[in-house]
């Protein structure tokens, strides 16, 4: 049995010799990898034995039929790729094949750029949806609490809460003042949800014209304005099944207020210009670096819509007042950056000793004022970090280590 380890192999299960004669050379023309089977039992058990990315099954087989081997390999591999080959006369039978899990089906008789197309198009899409597997792995890894830098006792506090809280679908509020890591913070718990497959939108509030904001959370529907020349979906809709992240929640106006709060409370939006209540599913993480106590005091924030929002408040401590965390965030964006750049660091100097002991007063900042004064004042003995250079600017707007 031929072995493929390189390349993309495909299976043909088809009982007519010449037929699979035919795709054997059509796909191997294409650079494939083929096998053949002649019958339901044949093919079934070579894919149970071998590994192939396509299958290409006829329905009509003897010892057992094409519907049969298809519900048997989808329980093996429910990711399993089946592009289903049949005669016209059977098409409504292809169509439940589709049903059932099938890619596509391709007509007899085919033209063989048609059948082509259908393959390369499957194989496209199943490698976009592996890709994507692993992306969404890799995220889950990037932001388990246990990645976001921090050993002091506040810190884990903070994230033994949000360890606790993200398996649940409780609206969370997020504290804490500019660069403290909020966005990480909610994008951990994100990813470590039940809807960590669904979409993580962030919307800044207090970046977006109070105008705009409304439209941008729920949509409009074409003609709501002079310029909306066709519907747009809001944030809402888009993260849908997902986590929706309003940053600086504060800033938002009052009458917005209002709107978020029946938001919160019914789970049903409309977008603007339509009068069609739609259902929405996207768990509320919000955040702000502003007293919103006293917001409400001074009657700029709505205590119900606080109430709403603070089912899990979860406060991030500034670095100033976790002095410990400074020399493992120093480390920790030393190594990153040495790992990176394919630098051996052999430690600080000692004019960066005192601030990473965490004994003396640091400067004004939070976990992303390490980041750039590394890059100013880390200096490896052999060669030296280039200085103030584009990475650190970038780098200067992140929040929090990841």
């Amino acid at each position: 049995m031929l072995m493929v380890t390189d390349g993309t192999s495909i299976l043909v299960v088809d009982d007519e010799e010449n037929l699979r004669n035919l795709l054997t050379k059509i796909l191997r023309e294409d650079g494939y990898a083929v096998e053949t089977a002649a019958d339901g039992e044949e093919g079934l058990a070579k894919y149970k034995a071998g590994r192939y990315h396509l299958v290409l099954l006829d329905l009509k087989l003897p010892k057992l039929d094409g519907m049969s081997v298809l519900r048997s390999i989808k329980e093996f591999n429910p990711d399993a790729l089946v592009i289903i080959i049949t005669a016209f006369s059977t098409i409504d039978t292809a169509i439940q094949a589709i049903k059932l899990g099938a890619y596509h089906y391709v007509g007899k008789p085919f033209r063989p750029e048609e059948l082509m197309i259908v393959v390369n198009q499957a194989l496209e899409r199943s490698r976009l949806m592996q890709e994507n597997r692993a992306l969404q792995q890799e995220l889950m890894r990037t932001f388990k609490f246990e990645g976001i830098v921090g050993e002091s006792p506040k810190m884990r506090d903070v994230l033994r809460l949000a360890a606790a809280v993200a398996p649940t679908d409780a609206t969370v509020l997020i504290y804490g003042e500019t660069g403290t890591g909020k966005e990480l913070l909610a994008r951990s718990i994100h990813f470590q949800s039940p809807r960590a497959n669904g979409p993580f939108v962030v919307v800044n509030c207090g970046a977006i014209p109070e105008t705009l904001l409304e439209t941008e959370l729920f949509g409009h529907e074409k003609g709501a304005f002079t310029s909306a020349i066709t519907s747009h979906v809001g944030r809402f809709e888009r993260g849908q099944d997902g986590t929706i992240f309003l940053d600086e929640i504060a800033d938002m106006s009052l009458s917005m207020q209002v709107k978020l709060l029946r938001v919160l409370q019914e789970r049903v939006i409309e977008r603007v210009g339509g009068n069609k209540p739609i259902d929405v599913n996207a768990r509320v993480v919000a955040a702000t670096n502003k007293d919103l106590k006293k917001a409400i005091a001074d009657g700029r924030f709505r205590e119900d819509l606080y109430y709403r929002l603070a089912v899990m408040p979860l406060e991030l401590p500034a670095l100033r007042d976790r002095k410990e965390d400074i020399q493992v965030l120093a480390y920790h964006f030393v190594n990153k950056y040495a790992v990176a750049f394919g630098k051996r660091i052999k430690g600080f100097t000692p004019s960066w000793s005192t601030p990473c002991s965490g004994s003396s007063s640091w400067p004004p900042g939070n976990s992303s004022t390490p980041r750039r004064s590394g890059w100013t004042n880390s200096r490896p003995r052999e060669r030296s970090f280039p200085r103030r250079s584009r990475w650190a600017t970038l780098n200067a707007g992140t929040s929090m280590p990841s």
